[in-house]
């Protein structure tokens, strides 16, 4: 979401943390919004000038130490957030209040790797479509689907739901995510 909010916070101004205090509400901006783009924040580092991208309404999900003085900056420009746990993003608490909120009920993850494992490892993914480009791609940094993985974590078992092949030599595949895969 970073290079959608194009701004960022300096370290000095995200270390500037909420010291406490009266509980703190979520916020629904004014408005009617049909669809939403939700970006995981914990520590409130996007800058947001505007409270949409491409129609859809900016939904900030925050961690609860972000301070007052950033939640003001959101209201001011319009910018719904939620308050999903004291020091990270309880994304289980998040997906929760999205759907109080905002009455949404299923939503497109379009994370990073570090994001899509996170939601996969709270069992939060129940499909996964994947296009694969007729594109090689061999370098050391090139990023995972899945990623911020620990050891512990049981590999998801999934079930091809549908493989389509497009006229661009792009494949489609479509999966059901199942239960962990009990390691022998």
């Amino acid at each position: 979401m970073e290079a959608l909010a194009k701004v960022t916070r300096t370290e000095a101004e995200v270390a500037q943390e909420y010291d406490g205090g009266a509980a703190r509400d979520d916020f629904r901006a004014p408005g009617d919004f049909n669809t939403f783009a939700f970006a995981v924040d914990p520590r409130g580092r996007l800058a947001w000038t505007t409270n949409d991208i491409d129609g859809d309404h900016v939904v900030a999900v925050l961690s609860a130490r972000v301070s007052d003085e950033y939640l003001g900056s959101l209201r001011d420009c319009g910018v719904s957030y939620l308050l999903a746990d004291e020091r990270e993003i309880d994304l289980g608490l998040a997906m929760e209040r999205i759907g109080t909120f905002f009455g949404v009920r299923t939503l497109l993850l379009e994370g990073g790797g570090e994001i899509n494992g996170r939601m996969l490892r709270a069992g939060l993914i129940d499909e996964l479509s994947l296009l694969i480009a007729p594109v090689a791609d061999g370098r050391v940094d090139s990023p995972s689907v899945f990623g911020g993985g620990s050891d512990g974590f049981d590999p998801r078992a999934l079930r091809l739901e549908s493989l389509e092949r497009r006229d661009d030599g792009v494949v489609w595949l479509r999966y059901l995510v199942g239960r962990p895969v009990q390691k022998s």
